[in-house]
């Protein structure tokens, strides 16, 4: 596996982002496009249990724990004052994800003011992310095909990021958009593909944004307990809009369905189809 590190882009403009990395499909880490919000200068845990801490969560755990599953279904709910307790007391593998608070909650939307960086940026659905120490998020891309741009708010994060040309190295699930290997220690004798995976690294910090082209395979480890604000923008190719389209519409229907159907048997199926397929093109 080779990994490049992720630059840096310190002047946002939106003319040479668009040549240089959207339409180049290039990952790039922007390093003031969420610094001079109020969100990140005055968002912190005990203002969140302020605001918002009697909210019941439901609670994610390990990245192993359904292996078959498009999204894990939760562990537990508790309130989100209790789980930031849990994540500061010390390390956890429990995480929120796709977390609304900030439809929950208008007002702290508003602190989070944002320039657009292209066409087609959603600045109307942020969504929240939290992790304890430890905790990590398995390597798959968004269904949806959308560019996604992540800020760092609190702690750090070593982040892996893979073109969707490297799928078949990354042993994907047929009908799903994930693969099973541990990215945190590659078994190269069990999956020789991994040897020619090609992709970017980086360690996100407080007030960073890593930009994700779209269809990008990202993997991420939480090195310290915190949390991330993601954003969306559309992308502007029929082609990602079609597929994104499929992906949500047919593909994860009709994985849903054969796996009421099949239970085991279908996921036995898909892990001996996603191992056939790389040694087949290998």
């Amino acid at each position: 596996m080779t990994l490049e590190t992720i630059t840096y882009l310190q002047d946002l403009n939106m003319v040479d982002f668009d040549k240089n990395y959207v339409k180049a499909k290039k990952p790039v880490i922007l390093s003031n496009f969420i610094s001079n919000s109020d969100a990140f200068k005055n968002w912190n845990y005990d203002y969140f249990r302020k605001e918002a801490g009697n909210k019941l969560v439901a609670v994610h755990g390990s990245e192993h724990a359904h292996p078959d599953y498009v999204t894990s279904p939760a562990e537990s709910e508790m309130t989100f004052s209790n789980y930031l307790d849990l994540i500061e007391e010390g390390p956890s593998e429990l995480r929120l994800f796709l977390f609304n608070l900030l439809v929950y909650k208008p007002k702290l939307r508003k602190a989070l003011q944002v320039t657009p960086p292209m066409k087609g940026f959603l600045t109307n659905f942020p969504l929240l992310f939290f992790g304890g120490e430890g905790a990590s998020v398995r390597y798959h891309y968004d269904i949806d095909m959308s560019h996604v741009f992540l800020s760092q708010f609190e702690g750090e994060k070593k982040i892996y990021l893979f073109p969707n040309n490297q799928s078949v190295f990354l042993y994907k699930l047929p009908f799903n958009f994930h693969g099973l290997v541990d990215l945190r220690n590659p078994d190269y004798e069990k999956y020789p593909a991994l040897k020619l995976l090609k992709g970017w690294e980086c360690t996100l910090k407080p007030g960073e944004t890593l930009y994700i082209p779209s269809g990008y395979w990202h993997y991420i480890q939480y090195l310290s307990q915190g949390y991330s604000v993601s954003h969306r923008a559309l992308s502007a190719s029929f082609a990602d809009k079609l597929t994104g389209f499929k992906n949500i519409f047919i593909i994860r229907r009709i994985d849903n369905i054969l796996r009421r159907l099949f239970g085991q048997k279908w996921f036995d199926y898909k892990l001996k189809k996603a191992n056939r397929n790389t040694k087949k093109y290998l």
